[in-house]
């Protein structure tokens, strides 16, 4: 069988595999006694940073956002994000909007309120953060910082080579915890995974455009690598989509 054929057949599979019918949906009930931790919280990080209230501020008008939106790919590599900018952007992306006994609203939608999609970061030049890696956790509100270090050229070649990386202030790395979706929608979970990731991902260009900053939204990846960057199995937690996020320089 040619490779052009496979290919077809995994994707025509995962759809065909995925779909809902009244079979698989019936006589399923959820086991509340193997609710997956709706949090990921690391052993032992480097440290952890608590992050400053958000700042809403800049131009805050969602049609002029949607109107500039673009996905920009120079950035001037000699300036530096705030913290302030890390945190309003963090804020956008996964934020807490309200709680209702303990479970916390964010402002990107979740299939199920279930929320399997983490984010991790690349910091390269952000003031007041140290360059490397970092978790995010939304209830707490801060970054678990995870290892040192500048890794744009490690994740420019994960990237398939791609140099959007190199000039970035910043990057966000989305992985998604697979139980989390799966104990709920089962095989259907993978596809809500990848639209919750996009509801994440046009948050924070809505939010870095009122900000002032570019985005570049980044899906070609070498999977095995970026997980391997991130201490991930690739099958229960993966990385999924990422990012860069920096000052715009003309293009």
């Amino acid at each position: 069988m040619k490779k052009k054929e496979i290919d077809h057949q995994v994707g025509a599979q995962f759809q065909e595999e995925t779909k809902y019918n009244s079979e698989k949906l019936s006589g399923y009930t959820l086991d509340w006694d193997h609710l997956p931790e709706p949090y990921k919280n690391h052993d032992s990080p480097l440290a952890t940073i608590v992050l400053p209230k958000p700042v809403l501020a800049g131009n805050p008008n969602i049609w002029n956002a949607l109107q500039k939106r673009r996905s920009r790919r120079l950035y001037i590599t000699d300036k530096t994000l705030t913290l302030g900018d890390v945190s309003a952007l963090l804020w956008a992306t996964q934020g807490a909007t309200a709680k209702h006994g303990d479970t916390f609203f964010r402002t990107a939608p979740s299939a199920g309120g279930l929320h399997p999609v983490e984010t991790y970061l690349h910091i390269r030049a952000v003031d007041g953060l140290e360059p490397g890696l970092y978790h995010f956790r939304p209830r707490a509100f801060d970054l678990e910082y995870l290892k040192s270090g500048d890794h744009s050229r490690y994740l420019m070649r994960a990237a398939l080579d791609q140099s959007v990386i190199l000039g970035a202030q910043l990057a966000f790395i989305w992985s998604a915890i697979m139980a989390r979706g799966r104990w709920k929608y089962r095989q259907r979970a993978y596809r809500y995974i990848y639209l919750d990731a996009g509801h994440i991902a046009q948050n924070l260009y809505l939010a870095a455009e009122a900000l002032g900053l570019g985005v570049c939204a980044i899906g070609a990846f070498y999977d095995n690598l970026m997980n391997e960057l991130f201490n991930l199995d690739g099958v229960e937690e993966t990385v999924i989509y990422m990012a860069a996020v920096g000052w715009p320089a003309e293009e």
